[in-house]
């Protein structure tokens, strides 16, 4: 028998390795929380400024995924309102004096620059130039 004292066994639980530990993380996350994450990626790999990164009166370059488009007059000229999300935050895209745009759906990725401004405590970008991501183009 020897004098000396066994190791003590860490109470930290031992994490899964590579593959089997991805795929465990996927399992146990929220669809909401794995679209935020792809959304973010692509916002890097297109070397975009994620939104919640944008600050008021700054020219910024985002990308995103339209949640929501809707017609809604301001000043009593028509306005194209859409929502887009990156994963990290939304702004509202504002095109003035538009009623439609072919393309600008509910669900369509696009990039869009231009000047943030801060209206009613949110980021909104009025007319920005765009582009539209292919549809079905997942990165």
């Amino acid at each position: 028998m020897s004098a000396e004292p066994r190791p003590e066994k860490s109470a930290k639980p031992v994490r899964p390795a590579g593959r089997f530990r991805r795929m465990i993380e996927r399992l146990s996350t929220s669809q909401e929380d794995l679209h935020s994450a792809e959304l973010q990626e692509d916002a890097e790999a297109a070397g975009c400024t994620r939104i919640c990164d944008c600050h008021d009166r700054e020219i910024v370059k985002v990308t995103g995924t339209l949640r929501t488009v809707t017609l809604r007059p301001r000043a009593g000229v028509p306005a194209l309102e859409a929502e887009l999300f990156d994963g990290s935050a939304a702004l509202d895209v504002v095109w003035l004096g538009r009623r439609s745009i072919v393309g600008i759906e509910p669900g369509r990725r696009m990039i869009a620059s231009g000047r943030i401004s801060m209206s009613r405590g949110r980021r909104v970008l009025f007319n920005p130039k765009y582009e539209l991501r292919p549809l079905g183009q997942e990165h």
